[in-house]
């Protein structure tokens, strides 16, 4: 099952064409990110105090369909860990009410140690030992 939450494009998020504005894009993918860890049972404060943070290292868009104020989305949010490497794969995809694919946002991202500064060895073993449901993040 992959993991999603409701967005609803707001006017203020359009750009002079009337569509949603690029960045905006990112944001909706970092909104499904943290969601995501919630549900995995990793609030945003529980992840911090562990003395990592998530960094993000490359994103790309593929824009689709254009989206316009008032339309309704799903986005979508799936993990993909890559054994013995530093980095992590996010992939997004931005859904419209009728099952139309608006964008697809990959994100490639690190744990990266908040003393040291440096990626961690093992992103996916930290994680797993954070969360309370290591399922929703496909541990």
């Amino acid at each position: 099952m992959t993991f999603s939450v409701p967005v609803l494009v707001r006017g203020y998020e359009l750009d002079t064409q009337g569509h949603l504005n690029h960045a905006v894009y990112h944001q909706y993918g970092e909104h499904a990110r943290w969601e995501l860890l919630r549900a995995a049972g990793i609030p945003q404060d529980k992840f911090i105090a562990s003395g990592i943070g998530a960094v993000v290292l490359e994103s790309t868009i593929k824009y689709k369909r254009e989206l316009r104020g008032g339309d309704e989305v799903t986005v979508t949010c799936a993990f993909d860990w890559r054994d013995g490497e530093k980095v992590f794969r996010f992939h997004h995809r931005i859904i419209k009410l009728d099952g139309t694919v608006a964008a697809e946002i990959t994100v490639t991202a690190g744990a990266m140690d908040l003393t040291t500064r440096k990626l961690v060895a093992d992103p996916a073993g930290h994680f797993r030992s954070l969360a309370e449901n290591p399922e929703v993040l496909g541990l």
